[in-house]
């Protein structure tokens, strides 16, 4: 028995290859000085080997892939891709060793008449790979034939077209869909600060102020927020600012409302434009329910299988579509190319479309998704190491690892599009909020030279300090409550 423990047979099933040596020298201290032979002894070599683990110096783990990318691709003589890191992840958390190669045939795996496998699960099921690490989907007849993996990405079918083709439903809402809601709140504090600033420039300038017994005469609170209405809907409502402050405020408040509603006005009518003759698809019934876009997804894939036999109507009614026209294609590459080219809509699993979709800023991916289905990886029935795996990659996504390979094979070259459908930020403005604060300050800083002045010419009339002066001009202003003197009539202003 420890000689046959110390030397193990030359080839075992893949399965059964990898045990622990402390176990089995437990297994051999136990039954220590006990005769054993014959059946008995295989019996319990077979016990310890399904225990699991893995030998030092064990040959590694042949570990087969599908060339698809990201997950898999050539580098050199070497491969790189999601799948590539992610079982580099999760040998080091099991303490494994592995080697990993392309499939053969360059197939995913099902069965022909005959009831074979062929691709990835067809190696694993005939022993010639003791994992298979790939893009591929967990279904029940491949969960018959190899033991699955929880999965370590979810995906579903959506599909994917030109943006110029697509126009985003009607609402509500579209009136105010030029600009962002940042932008509209933007406007809408300009419109408050603007409205106090032309209240407080027309208090302080003497050519405005006509004193407090003449409180009608002057630009109350009520008369700035009902001019800065007037002046942004182009109606100039009255009255007007006299002096060089209110001017200053009044000009710059009409600048920046001409050139936002020029703005506003010519992204409506874009939009008005781009939205005749296109339609709205948002999800598979839509798509269904038109005959202007073909679409159709690759021929022979579980996509199409998914299609053929849904119960859903409006799966069914597309299925019926794409066969009636002809319009699968044979891989994913030919359905992008198409989609480029014309009016065409490639049906595919989602993760693959955000790909094609972050390349090709022109297409835009449909946000509904069905049939969600898993990745997972294959080994073979039986196998002590599905557990661990299943193990590894909860931990890996509860650790964020996971997300961080998405965001590393998944990367956008597509910046902001800057088209006509999206609405303006405060970015996009910036430089025109900048301008109407430069004009606040400056009127509000002519407006307090303009009463520094007066205060100036009384305090040396009588005899008294600028600030006390000053002082005295703002509290009158604002307070209301001193008496009205002649130097407090308005001073003549230049029309």
């Amino acid at each position: 028995m420890r000689g046959w423990l110390s030397h193990p047979p030359k080839y075992s099933p893949p399965s059964l290859r990898y045990f622990s040596e402390n176990t089995a020298q437990s297994y051999r201290l136990q039954f220590k000085g006990h005769k054993m032979k014959g059946i008995l002894g295989v019996l319990v070599c077979v016990a310890v080997l399904l225990a699991g683990g893995s030998v030092a110096g064990e040959e590694p783990l042949q570990v087969t892939t599908i060339l698809n990318e990201p997950y898999a691709m050539t580098k050199g003589s070497g491969l790189e891709g999601y799948c590539v890191d992610l079982m580099s992840e999760l040998s080091k958390k099991l303490g494994l060793k592995h080697r990993m190669r392309v499939v053969k045939d360059g197939r995913y795996g099902s069965q022909d008449a005959s009831g074979n496998w062929n691709g990835v699960i067809g190696e694993v099921v005939r022993g010639e790979a003791d994992l298979a690490v790939a893009d591929l989907t967990v279904t029940a007849s491949r969960e018959s034939a190899v033991e699955l993996s929880k999965p370590f990405m979810q995906t579903g079918l959506s599909f994917v077209m030109r943006r110029d083709l697509v126009a985003q439903s009607s609402g509500y809402g579209d009136l105010l869909s030029p600009f962002s809601t940042h932008v509209w709140v933007g406007i809408l504090v300009s419109y408050l600060i603007t409205s106090l600033c032309l209240y407080l420039v027309t208090r302080m300038s003497p050519c405005e102020w006509a004193g407090p017994l003449e409180e009608e005469s002057t630009f109350s609170l009520l008369h700035s927020f009902w001019y800065i209405a007037g002046a942004l809907t182009l109606q100039g409502a009255g009255p007007h600012p006299k002096a060089l402050s209110g001017r200053l405020v009044s000009a710059i408040w009409w600048l920046f409302s001409i050139v936002l509603l020029a703005t506003y006005f010519s992204r409506v009518s874009a939009w008005l434009k781009s939205d005749q003759g296109h339609l709205s698809i948002q999800s598979f019934e839509d798509l269904a329910k038109q005959d202007i876009i073909e679409y159709g997804t690759v021929d022979g894939g579980s996509s199409l299988a998914f299609f053929k036999t849904s119960q859903n109507p409006v799966y069914r009614s597309i299925y019926a579509q794409m066969e009636r026209r002809k319009s699968m294609v044979s891989n994913k590459e030919e359905g992008i190319r198409r989609v480029l080219e014309g009016n065409f809509a490639f049906i595919g699993e989602a993760v693959s479309l955000d790909l094609v979709v972050g390349r090709y800023c022109n297409l835009v991916r449909c946000p509904q998704v069905v049939a969600m289905r898993g990745y997972g990886i294959a080994a073979p029935l039986g196998s002590p190491l599905v557990k661990n795996l299943s193990t590894a990659i909860l931990q890996l996504s509860e650790s964020g690892e996971l997300d961080y390979l998405r965001s590393k094979w998944w990367p956008s070259s597509c910046v902001a599009p800057g088209d006509q459908s999206s609405p303006l930020t405060p970015a996009t403005l910036k430089g025109l909020f900048l301008l109407l604060a430069l004009g606040l300050g400056t009127g509000l800083l002519i407006a307090l030279l303009e009463l520094t002045g007066k205060a100036r010419g009384k305090a040396k009339a009588h005899q008294k300090s600028c600030c006390s002066i000053l002082s005295s001009e703002l509290s009158q202003r604002f307070s209301g409550n001193a008496e009205k003197t002649p130097e407090d009539a308005p001073e003549k202003c230049k029309a």
